[in-house]
């Protein structure tokens, strides 16, 4: 039997991928949203789950999360990982999947690099270059 080839051009994730870490990510915002979570660094703490990326087998999902307005978010991630087993429970609850899958909390810094990209793109400097003078005609 021939290979399967999964996402565009075989080097993405598959559609089931996608869904599945779709489904898991509107969980587990749920799950963060009515904040039922003890351990002292997630109390109250606003969290951005930014995106899921699935196995290919489903059994794992790495979560990446950052701190809502800005601020390191390896400590949340830290503290999510040590609450993983309970955000399991919680999820194999709300999801329909064969099996709950083990959650893996990674600092999301892509907010971080977008920020220094527009501070890039704002300095006086660029701006000048992406906006030249007209120049008049005589």
């Amino acid at each position: 039997m021939p290979k399967r080839k999964t996402g565009a051009g075989g080097a993405g994730p598959s559609t089931r991928q996608l869904r599945a870490a779709e489904l898991v990510r509107h969980a587990i915002v749920g799950i963060l949203a009515r904040d039922e979570l003890r351990d002292p660094a997630l109390v109250g703490a606003l969290i951005t789950v930014g995106e899921v990326r699935a196995s290919p087998d489903l059994r794992h999902m790495h979560v990446f999360v950052a701190p809502l307005g800005g601020g390191d978010p390896a400590p949340l991630a830290e503290a999510l990982n040590r609450a993983a087993p309970y955000l399991r429970g919680r999820l194999a609850r709300e999801v329909e999947l064969r099996n709950a899958p083990a959650l893996h909390f990674l600092a999301d810094t892509s907010y971080a690099i977008a920020q220094r990209i527009d501070a890039a793109l704002a300095a006086p400097e660029v701006v000048r270059d992406l906006h030249p003078p007209a120049e008049e005609n005589s």
